[in-house]
C-alpha cells in the first residue's frame, strides 16, 4: 500500500514537471517571434512603428555624447579676433567716402580700427618714403604708386587700380564770370580777366590740370605770371577756394565737385589728361598685412563700392 501512493506521488510529480516546462515553453516561444497568433498580441503588434519611435526617441549614446559637447564648447569658447589698427594713407578726394566706409567696416570687422590719413598723394608718397608707419596707400594717380614701387615699399602682389573718377571744370554760385566749358575757360584766360584755381604740380589733380593747358597749347608758367592763376596743395584747398567765390572757376575731381555741391560745366575727356584712376596697394612694411588686405579685399565688395559710385566714382 506504501509502495502505490509512492508510485502516485512520483507520476503526479513528473506530470506537474512536464506541464510547467511546456507552459514555459509557449511563453517563450509567443515572446520570441513577436507574432501575432493567438489571443495575447505584443507591445509591438499593437504599435504599428514602434521600434522606428523608440530608436528616434532614444538619447544619442555615451560614445556620441562627449563628441557632441565637445564641438559646442570649442565654438563657443573660440577666443575673439585680437584688436588690430590698421593705418591707411589716402588722396583727399576720398576723404568723405572712406570715412563713410570706415563706419560700414566697424560692423563688418569690429576688432579692426581704420585711422585714415588724408592729403595730397604726393604728400602721402613723401610720408612713408620718409618712414611713415602705413599699412595701406590709396593715390589718386599711378605715378605716385609707380615711385613707392621702383623703392619696393609696396607689397606687388596686393596692388590693383580701385577706382575711376574724372577731372571737373567747376564754377562758384551764380557762375560770376559766366564759363561755360573748357572752351570758354581758354578764352577768359587768354583775355586775362579770370582767375583759376588749380592744384600744385606735385599733386594729382595739378598734373590732370598741366595736361589740360597743355592740350589747349596754353603755357602755363606765362599765365601765372599774367595773374590768372592761383594754387592749392591739394584737391580740397582747390575746392574750397571754388566754394567760398574766391575764384572766377577750377579745375577738381568731380567727385570733390559733388560733395562741394559745385556747379561743375565740364568735364575733360581722356583724350585732354588722360585717365583718373586710383591704385591702392599693402605696404611692404605693414605689421598688420594679413588684416591690411582684408579691408583692400572689402573695398572692392558692393557696399563699399555703393559709396563710392554715390559720389561719381566708378570701378577702375
Amino acid at each position: 500500500m506504501k509502495k502505490a501512493k509512492h508510485r502516485m506521488s512520483t507520476s503526479l510529480a513528473i506530470a506537474l514537471a512536464l506541464l510547467l516546462m511546456l507552459s514555459v515553453s509557449a511563453c517563450g516561444g509567443g515572446n520570441g517571434d513577436g507574432s501575432g497568433g493567438g489571443n495575447g498580441s505584443s507591445p509591438s503588434a499593437q504599435q504599428p512603428g514602434g521600434d522606428a519611435q523608440s530608436q528616434s526617441s532614444q538619447p544619442a549614446s555615451p560614445a556620441q555624447q562627449p563628441q557632441q559637447t565637445q564641438q559646442t564648447t570649442t565654438a563657443s569658447e573660440a577666443p575673439p579676433p585680437e584688436p588690430v589698427e590698421i593705418i591707411v594713407f589716402a588722396a583727399a578726394s576720398m576723404t568723405e567716402t572712406l570715412t563713410e566706409i570706415g563706419s560700414l567696416y566697424k560692423t563688418a570687422a569690429p576688432h579692426v580700427t581704420l585711422v585714415f590719413n588724408f592729403d595730397s598723394s604726393g604728400t602721402l608718397k613723401t610720408q612713408i618714403e620718409e618712414g611713415a608707419v602705413c599699412d595701406v596707400f590709396i593715390s589718386a594717380a599711378p605715378r605716385q604708386m609707380n615711385e613707392l614701387e621702383e623703392i619696393d615699399l609696396i607689397l606687388k602682389d596686393t596692388r590693383i587700380n580701385l577706382l575711376e573718377n574724372k577731372v571737373a571744370l567747376v564754377v562758384p554760385p551764380n557762375n560770376p564770370k559766366d564759363i561755360t566749358g573748357f572752351e570758354s575757360l581758354v578764352e577768359a584766360l587768354l583775355g586775362g580777366n579770370i582767375l583759376m584755381a588749380m592744384g600744385n604740380s606735385d599733386v594729382p589733380v595739378g598734373q590732370y590740370t598741366q595736361r589740360i593747358l597743355d592740350f589747349f597749347d596754353l603755357d602755363e608758367s606765362a599765365l601765372a605770371r599774367s595773374g590768372v592763376l592761383t594754387y592749392g596743395s591739394n584737391v580740397k584747398e582747390v575746392t574750397t577756394q571754388v566754394t567760398e567765390a574766391s575764384v572766377d572757376c577750377g579745375i577738381v575731381y568731380a567727385t570733390d565737385a559733388f560733395s562741394a555741391k559745385l556747379d561743375i560745366v565740364g568735364y575733360a575727356t581722356a583724350e585732354m589728361c588722360g585717365q583718373v584712376i586710383y591704385p591702392i596697394s599693402v605696404l611692404k612694411g605693414s605689421a598688420n598685412a594679413e588684416a591690411a588686405r582684408a579691408f583692400l579685399d572689402y573695398l572692392k565688395t558692393r557696399p563699399a563700392m555703393e559709396v563710392f559710385e554715390n559720389v561719381g566714382f566708378s570701378a577702375a
